[in-house]
């Protein structure tokens, strides 16, 4: 059994998982949950273990959320930005007190790391659908990305469709791109790293 098997989402999460996506697709942007496999290249493309300072934006049920938390260092502090209130609310009953939880827009970043007291962040992960939002608020979000990161920070954003990609463009310039098949659908991931 690998290291992040132990942090899958209960049944019942993937329930939760689903509903949210059947209320809200635009918001959720996938049926099920991501696999290990993704949490895995999501967790080597954004954690360094000299990270201090993580956001995490649109964490859902908390897959990656514990990914997260199981590869980062006991000094650092994960701060989770959440717009739908009852996976805010999942993710708040997790045991790990390097987690702090925001029910919130992504576009607000730098108020929510103000409200928790946290300095700009050095990794920003992202598993919000900018395919499904107007242009403007994915550009409004990606400014607030760009903005809420230390210099040399890493921004990393995993899809299933290239809309981030041209978008980022914009604010960061060209990523890198994975793309991860053993994941239902399968997603790319984009990277970045903000100008020193």
């Amino acid at each position: 059994m690998d290291g992040l098997s132990r942090f899958r989402p209960q049944p019942d999460h993937r329930f939760t998982f689903l509903q949210g996506f059947l209320k809200r697709p635009k918001e959720v942007g996938s049926i099920i949950p991501s696999s290990r496999f993704l949490e895995r290249e999501v967790v080597r493309a954004a954690v360094s273990r000299d990270a201090r300072v993580l956001v995490e934006l649109g964490p859902g049920t908390g897959g990656t959320t514990r990914a997260v938390l199981s590869a980062m260092s006991a000094q650092a502090k994960l701060l989770a930005i959440e717009i739908n209130p009852r996976f805010a609310h999942l993710l708040r009953c997790m045991p790990d007190p390097r987690l702090e939880v925001q029910e919130g827009s992504a576009a607000e970043i730098l108020e929510a790391l103000a409200a928790h007291r946290l300095p700009a962040a050095d990794t920003i992960v992202s598993g919000i659908p900018f395919s499904t939002m107007p242009r403007e608020l994915g550009l409004a979000i990606l400014r607030s990305v760009h903005d809420s990161l230390a210099p040399g920070g890493v921004f990393v954003a995993y899809q299933v469709r290239d809309r981030v990609e041209d978008l980022g463009r914009v604010v960061f310039g060209r990523p890198q791109v994975k793309t991860v098949m053993l994941n239902v659908p399968p997603m790319r991931i984009y990277r970045w790293r903000k100008a020193f």
